[in-house]
């Protein structure tokens, strides 16, 4: 990886691509800090420290802009949505489907529809977080004034961010809006091994200490390890093309073969699942009414990361399972709508393309299918040991971190593909070099 990057900051093009990315972040995380005008950010702040830790993904993807309730609260999760969306409609309207498919201007288009969809996604976020925070008590005065005031200053703070993400992908390094995410992300990184230190490590028996710090490392570096086998593992289903007379050229007879990634969906079926889970618990906590007795009470506490685990009350642990059990649903349905075995089926048969031993057609999409929902059942094992370890941990120790095995899913795939794409980048510059003499 560092050789990578040192090899790039000496072409004169990369590196100016690699200073306007640093430059963007600088602004991003200057824009962090800066407050939205009329909330009481103290209010706000003592709000957060007493919903534990049902609110650290969320405070962890942006930052810690979430806590302090800055312009950049809202973040890029707006986008996120949008896109996610679009994606699925995509797939039901066969319209959209067709301007998808109508090269650069559909692409153009796809890309336009959804940041309107942004927008108003914001919009509605902010409104209702302007709304339940006024009703709580949280804005320094409850009035039509102040409440367009906050959500205006939310809308834009999000609508800043996906500028600055598009502004990366065109003229910085790798994907603009992943790159966003992740320098949140790891922006809270240090704040979290300094607090592991002080809980874990700092006043402690030099012995107690060390084992401390080893089993801390151990569980990082493995999850870590895990994250990089996840996100690059695949299954390498080989296809042969039969050789063609064109003209007076014999054409095909090569081979070639299909990637299946054995973590097909990526980080978004943990993603889908913890949003599930924590928004009834981030709203509840929001509107004062977390704390209570009764079926309800017990369920909403359940479905609260902040009790799995819990020595002193292992029946809100089931929260876990269905977590689990989320994750791996999510994992199959996005595979689902986003790779079609029969399309390509039937893309492979057109061009004269077979998997050795297998016949073309539905017999080659049944053999997809079939080698797909094993791999995808793997994927989600994996998916889950790396949700649910950090989320262990905090548990069992009483810790309190910000990011877990789903900051490291976004964080190790967007490196990897970043560094891909700058690979990929100085190969093409090798290309012209070598053409261009």
């Amino acid at each position: 990886m560092f050789e990578t990057l040192r090899n790039a900051l000496k072409i004169r093009e990369l590196r100016l691509r690699i200073l306007f990315t640093f430059a963007m972040l600088v602004v991003i995380r200057a824009g962090s800090q800066l407050p939205v005008p009329g909330v009481n950010s103290a209010v706000f702040a003592s709000l957060f420290a007493n919903a534990g830790d049902s609110m650290n993904f969320f405070d962890a993807i942006t930052g810690g802009s979430f806590e302090q309730m800055s312009v950049f609260a809202l973040n890029i999760t707006p986008y996120i949505t949008s896109s996610i969306i679009m994606q699925l409609l995509t797939i039901a309207f066969p319209k959209l489907e067709e301007i998808q498919r109508d090269g650069e201007q559909g692409r153009k288009k796809i890309t336009q529809i959804t940041r309107y969809l942004t927008i108003a996604l914001s919009i509605i976020e902010s409104g209702a977080m302007a709304y339940g925070f006024g009703r709580s008590g949280y804005l320094t005065a409850f009035n039509a004034l102040t409440v367009i005031e906050v959500m205006a200053t939310l809308t834009a703070g999000s609508a800043v961010l996906m500028w600055i993400g598009e502004r990366i992908t065109e003229k910085g390094i790798g994907n603009g809006i992943s790159i966003v995410l992740v320098i949140n992300i790891i922006s809270r990184i240090p704040g979290d091994l300094a607090t592991l230190f002080e809980q874990f490590i700092a006043g402690r028996a030099a012995a107690r200490a060390v084992l401390a710090a080893v089993v801390i490392a151990a569980i990082i570096i493995g999850v870590v390890v895990l994250v990089v086998i996840l996100q690059c593992a695949e299954r390498k289903i080989p296809v042969q093309y039969s050789k063609k007379i064109v003209g007076r050229r014999q054409v095909g007879g090569n081979s070639t073969y299909i990637p299946l990634k054995v973590n097909t969906g990526g980080v978004i079926p943990v993603i889908f699942a913890q949003s599930l889970l924590q928004t009834p618990v981030i709203i509840m906590s929001i509107l004062g009414k977390s704390n209570g007795t009764g079926f309800w009470y017990d369920i909403f506490r359940g479905m609260s990361q902040t009790n799995w685990f819990n020595r002193d009350n292992w029946i809100y642990t089931i929260g876990a399972v269905v977590y689990i059990a989320l994750i791996i649903a999510f994992a199959y349905f996005y595979t689902s709508i986003t790779f079609n075995p029969l399309e390509i089926a039937d893309n492979m048969k057109k061009q004269g393309g077979f998997i050795p031993g297998i016949r073309p057609g539905k017999p080659t999409s049944d053999y997809l299918s079939g080698v797909l929902s094993k791999i995808v059942l793997i994927g989600a094992i994996g998916l889950c040991i790396v949700a649910i370890l950090p989320i262990m941990f905090n548990g069992l120790f009483n810790a309190s971190v910000s990011f877990g095995g789903t900051s490291l899913i976004i964080i190790v795939g967007v490196i990897i593909e970043t560094l891909k794409q700058v690979e990929s980048q100085m190969m093409v510059r090798n290309y012209r070099g070598f053409l261009s003499e």
